[in-house]
């Protein structure tokens, strides 16, 4: 079949959806965000584009600090929400139980099977966002979120959004493991 281009409106299917969490104007605001990803290993930093125009945006800059929360599936109204209003607009400091690890003003959703809180350590000015590049200083979750001691993927059920078609999604089966699956045509191609 022939490959055909269909432009630049495209996004790696599916992506994370979580809830970034700042102090803005002393109010904790929560901005739906899909344009994350962990982008170092040591130290483990998260890479979260907010257009500079978002409400969290200049709360992150002033703090230095925001959590990254990833919702289960089960939160997808309070998650749609968060994405679909402005905190300039709609106070969102009362729609989640918050907690606090080591960083002050980087509130954290204790309904979220995972929730991450950075330290900004970059900020890089993209055309339309800025691209906060955040060392994580603590993860949390509880023990029903983790088979032998790591995160469970199929246990924290996390929504996921695919794009342009703008749609919520869920996990779906296992397909592999990683660092395994390319052994067979590894030792094919000695």
């Amino acid at each position: 079949m022939e490959k055909i281009n269909i432009g630049t409106n495209v996004s790696p299917y599916p992506m994370p959806l979580a809830l970034v969490g700042a102090m803005v104007g002393g109010r904790i605001n929560f901005l739906t965000v899909a344009w994350l990803a962990r982008v170092n290993y040591k130290p483990a930093i998260m890479a979260v584009a907010i257009n500079r125009r978002h409400f969290s945006a200049p709360g992150i800059r002033e703090n230095g600090v925001f959590s990254v929360n990833y919702p289960s599936a089960d939160l997808i109204t309070e998650t749609d929400y968060c994405g679909m209003v402005s905190g300039r607009v709609a106070d969102k400091s009362g729609i989640f139980e918050v907690f606090y690890g080591e960083l002050e003003n980087a509130p954290m959703i204790k309904k979220c099977p995972l929730c991450l809180e950075c330290r900004v350590i970059d900020t890089i000015t993209l055309p339309s966002n800025e691209l906060f590049l955040g060392e994580i200083v603590g993860a949390y979750t509880e023990e029903q979120y983790l088979t032998d001691g790591k995160p469970d993927i199929k246990k924290l059920n996390p929504l996921l959004l695919s794009m342009p078609d703008n749609n919520y999604w869920t996990v779906g089966a296992h397909a592999g493991i990683p660092w395994e699956a390319g052994k067979q045509f590894k030792r094919e191609k000695k």
